[in-house]
Parts: structure tokens; C-alpha cells; sequence
């Protein structure tokens, strides 16, 4: 089913990488999300009322929110396809994550109003009449609930889009939420047993919780994390490939929005290749990764030594101590400046968040390790660099 609403209202379907037909996926999402979650909320909320079941009319509820969280994720995605301007130079792609939190606060609304309900039911209940009718409107609400819980999920993998994960995990937990409902009615059914009021106050908190996840999950990218693993290592085989590339270090990645991510990194060449010959493999190397991976990357052209026997054999021993103290610890643009009464060493060290507060002692460690050898004084003038992804 997924494959033939891609054929019919998706033109170049298979080109995920374009933004107008990622755009076009998305928005075939939210058509499919409201039409689905509409008619679900028409029918439960009829026989939610035959019934008196506050339980099944909470489940409605929550259908109609989920109708408002299409629409607002069918605006979000034509929102973020507008081209940039000159207040917003890196263009609206953002709207996407903004559309997520929309629907998380709306989710959070709607499952208050619910909880408040509930209790007003179990403070005073009321008798429910379930009919076979009911039965049958939350048995199917579970079997669409269910295909829109894959449909969601596939395209959001075909696109990789974390607005359209959350809606196939809000599915999910509509299918967890509407069988609890079914329970509640059968049971009431069957049993007699006055349980419909804690049923939907329990929907209504499993409700809650869904749309304070989604709220956390939202305003990650908003606030700038980390570049996933998937994408470093899609930068840094990019760059490693090059037969020219020694080493690379300080990627820092900035996250625009899906289609909108921009990223710079430190490349090391050999200081005896012709720098025009390295500036215009760096321009080729900056164009290829905008075209095949729709990344616009920054290189910082970082020329080293490599003919220098002692400054190879200072570098090792510096690498070695630091290897001692932590192995993620990792050196670049390493240097040698000689004096009449000593030697600089300067260079960079890159270090994870968790050892901030350990660079005295790790500069104290280098210290005693290179002026203990007999060989000359050496004072380190280190960086430490602290938050970048390599």
C-alpha cells in the first residue's frame, strides 16, 4: 500500500535526496494521517456517546488530536520548502522541527483535558452501555492505527525524517491506547466491573508522557546536537578517501534543518604539495559533497611537515603519554619551533566534554614525559579542543 500511494501522488518517488520530493513524502503523510484519523474520531465519538464510555470518547479525542498533529505536520513540511532569503540565509528547513513541537504541545493539551474527564468519571460514575457497534469501531481503529504506525515509519526512514518517526511512534501508542479501551469495554461487557473511568485516566497519562517525549526529541535538534554517527562517518570517509588527505580532525557540524546541514572540517596535506594544487582540490572536494550528499561542507586547509625525523619522533612520544593518560585523547597541527635556551612544541588536543577539567594534569604529564629525557627543554603550548565531533 505504501509503494502504490508513492506511485500515485509522489512524482519521483525513489529520489529521496531531492528536496521537492522529500517535501512531497512528507506532505503525503499528513493527507493520509488526517483523512485516517478523522474518520476514526467521527466514529468513535458516535459510539463513544451510545455508549456513555468516557473511555472510548477520550480515545476519540485523542484521534482528533492526532488529526491537528497531520495538519500541522503537512504545514510544517510546506513551510521548510521555501527557499532562504535574506532574513533566513540558510533557508526554513527548521519549520520541520518547529511542526514536531507544535504537535507535541498539542498532544500534552489534549491529554490533560482527557486526564481531567477520567477522574470526573471515576469521582462519579456512570453506567456505560458497549455495544457490539463500540466493539467493532475500536477493533478497527486498531488495524488502521496499526498500518499508519508502518506506513509512517517507512517513509520516515525513506527520507529520514524524525518528524515522521515521531508520527509512526504516536501511532504505535494509539494502537497501545485503543486496545486498552477495547479491554476496558469488554470487561465493563462482560463483567460488570466499573473500570472505565481509570481505563481513560490511564490513556490520558500514557498520552502525556507520549507527548512529552516527543516535546524532548523535538527540541534536541532546535538546541544543536551532536552530528549522528551516520553522518560523521559519512563526512569522514568522504574526506578519507582522498589519497591526498594525511589526516583530519575538528569536524563541526550545524543542523539547519532537514536538506539544510552545514558542516566544516580540518583536512592535513603534506606542507611540500603546491598550495594552489591543494586549494583547488579542496574547492573540487567542497562542490562533490554539496552535490552527491547534499552537505554544504567547509574545508580548512591544514598543511603539516613530514620530512622531520625529530618532529616525528616528538609527536610519537606525545601521542604515546596521551595514550596513557586516556585514549580518545588525540593530537593535530602538530609543531616545532626551536629557540637558543629551548623548544616550543605547539599543537592541538582534541578531548571528549568528560575530561574538561583535567587538562593541567595532562599538560603536566607531557611536560614531565618530554623534558625528562635529557634531550633538550621543551616548553607545550596546547589547545585543548573541547565539543567537536572528531
Amino acid at each position: 500500500m505504501t509503494d502504490l500511494l508513492l506511485r500515485l501522488f509522489v512524482k519521483d518517488h525513489t529520489r529521496t535526496q531531492n528536496s521537492k520530493v522529500r517535501s512531497a513524502i512528507g506532505k503525503l503523510s499528513g493527507v493520509v494521517g488526517i483523512l485516517c484519523n478523522l474518520l476514526l474520531f467521527a466514529f468513535k465519538l458516535v459510539a463513544g456517546l451510545l455508549a456513555s464510555s468516557v473511555s472510548v470518547m477520550t480515545d476519540a479525542m485523542n484521534n482528533l488530536s492526532d488529526a491537528t498533529s497531520s495538519i500541522v505536520t503537512l504545514l510544517g513540511f510546506r513551510l521548510a520548502e521555501q527557499p532562504a532569503d535574506e532574513e533566513h540565509p540558510y533557508g526554513h528547513a527548521r519549520f520541520e522541527y518547529l511542526s514536531g513541537l507544535a504537535v507535541a504541545a498539542i498532544i500534552i493539551v489534549i491529554g490533560f483535558e482527557m486526564a481531567r474527564s477520567a477522574v470526573e468519571k471515576i469521582i462519579v460514575p456512570t453506567p456505560t452501555e458497549i455495544s457490539a457497534l463500540t466493539i467493532l469501531v475500536l477493533a478497527c481503529s486498531v488495524a488502521v492505527k496499526l498500518w499508519l504506525c508502518v506506513f509512517n515509519r517507512k517513509l520516515g526512514k525513506r527520507i529520514g525524517s524524525g518528524a515522521l518517526q515521531a508520527a509512526s511512534v504516536d501511532s504505535r501508542n494509539d494502537v497501545i491506547a485503543t486496545a486498552a479501551v477495547l479491554f476496558s469495554s469488554l470487561l465493563e461487557k462482560l463483567a460488570r466491573l466499573p473500570v472505565d473511568g481509570f481505563v481513560g485516566l490511564g490513556v490520558a497519562l500514557f498520552i502525556l508522557y507520549s507527548g512529552a517525549s516527543l516535546a524532548k526529541e523535538t527540541i534536541s535538534p532546535l538546541l544543536g546536537e551532536a552530528a549522528s554517527p551516520e553522518l560523521r562517518a559519512l563526512i569522514v570517509d568522504y574526506i578519507a578517501q582522498n589519497p591526498k588527505v594525511l589526516g583530519y580532525h575538528d569536524l563541526m557540524v550545524h543542523d539547519y534543518g532537514p536538506g539544510q546541514r552545514f558542516a566544516s572540517i580540518h583536512v592535513e596535506m603534506d606542507a611540500t604539495e603546491d598550495p594552489l594544487f591543494c586549494h583547488e582540490l579542496i574547492d573540487d572536494m567542497e562542490r562533490e559533497c554539496l552535490k552527491n550528499h547534499n552537505i554544504h561542507l567547509v574545508i580548512h586547509y591544514d598543511p603539516i611537515v613530514t620530512d622531520d625525523p625529530e618532529l616525528a619522533r616528538l609527536h610519537q612520544l606525545v601521542d604515546a603519554v596521551l595514550g596513557q593518560v586516556d585514549s580518545r585523547l588525540t593530537t593535530h597541527d602538530f609543531r616545532m619551533v626551536a629557540g637558543a635556551g629551548h623548544t616550543n612544541l605547539i599543537f592541538d588536543i582534541s578531548m571528549p566534554p568528560d575530561l574538561i577539567k583535567q587538562e593541567l594534569y595532562i599538560k603536566k604529564q607531557l611536560d614531565g614525559a618530554l623534558n625528562g629525557q635529557g634531550s633538550g627543554t621543551y616548553y607545550t603550548v596546547i589547545t585543548f579542543d573541547v565539543g567537536t565531533d572528531l
